[in-house]
């Protein structure tokens, strides 16, 4: 018979709403049922940055294959320091773990797949930090995904940083210097790749199916469109791991933690993104 496909969960910062997301999406009768889940972390931890120890853990086992796929419950950043790591998220401490050269963060929500190519960086670094290798080794990401999700010949849309993809350079030439010599690198090695589009028009192409995939070069730039369509359900999707890896698209909401009103949602939609790619 064969081994039933095992999914760690790790329980995220204590003193957020990952405990309680848990174990209502556990509870909720929604989730694969073909699967078995464990949960990592053991919420009466008295030190907050043994969940970044949890993350961890859930990476090694799943290196060993132990475990067929890890999805984990947000972590404030500041944890992350506090634990002695100096990345900015899961997404960096993950690549860190398993040696991964190439990786990226791609968030999934009702029609729209978003690659972003820099994370968590302020928005004054933005420019300097996108680079042609860089672009292309998002797409390259993206279009493995979007394979992985059953697409046989991936749409990939590739957004501009400027207004108006710079307007013939008067608002910036990151376009022509940057983003336009990594779309025509993709498309000669075969990807159907085009771009750079003005952001303001490609999300609403790609939300009206011209696209399966869009390239964002910054953090708000992709989150922006996608949570205002899949708000609750967006599941965060890490790129270029030997394993697969998933969250929700929220944070720890410090705000509402003890008050029973935290959205399961989102962490039912990462944790069964992930029993559908592990069981490929």
């Amino acid at each position: 018979m064969p081994r039933r496909t095992r999914i760690g969960i790790t329980l995220g910062d204590p003193a957020g709403i990952g405990p309680e997301v848990v174990a209502k999406a556990l509870a909720s009768g929604k989730l694969n049922v073909r699967c078995d889940y464990e949960v990592i972390g053991d919420v009466r931890t008295g030190r907050r940055a043994d969940a970044v120890d949890w993350v961890v853990e859930g990476a090694r086992r799943s290196l060993s294959h132990e475990l067929d796929a890890l999805v984990t419950a947000p972590l404030s950043k500041g944890l992350l320091r506090k634990a002695g790591y100096r990345f900015e998220g899961h997404t960096e401490l993950l690549a860190h773990v398993s040696h991964a050269k190439k990786f990226a963060m791609m968030l999934v929500g009702g029609p729209l797949r978003v690659a972003l190519v820099t994370i968590h960086t302020p928005l004054a670094n933005v420019p300097r930090l996108i680079s042609t290798g860089k672009i292309l080794n998002v797409v390259e990401l993206s279009h493995d995904a979007c394979k992985r999700f059953g697409i046989k010949r991936p749409r990939i849309g590739v957004a501009a940083l400027n207004p108006h993809a710079g307007e013939g350079g008067l608002f910036g030439n990151e376009e022509r210097r940057i983003i336009a010599p990594a779309v025509r690198r993709s498309a000669r090695q075969g990807l159907d790749v085009t771009g750079p589009w003005p952001a303001d028009t490609l999300f609403h192409r790609a939300y009206q199916g011209e696209f399966d995939a869009v390239v964002a070069m910054y953090h708000d730039q992709g989150l922006v469109p996608l949570k205002m369509i899949a708000f609750d359900t967006g599941v965060n999707l890490t790129l270029g791991l030997p394993f697969v890896r998933t969250s929700p698209d929220h944070g720890t909401a410090f705000d509402i933690v003890g008050k029973g009103i935290a959205r399961p949602d989102s962490m039912i939609a990462a944790i069964n993104l992930a029993a559908q790619l592990a069981g490929k």
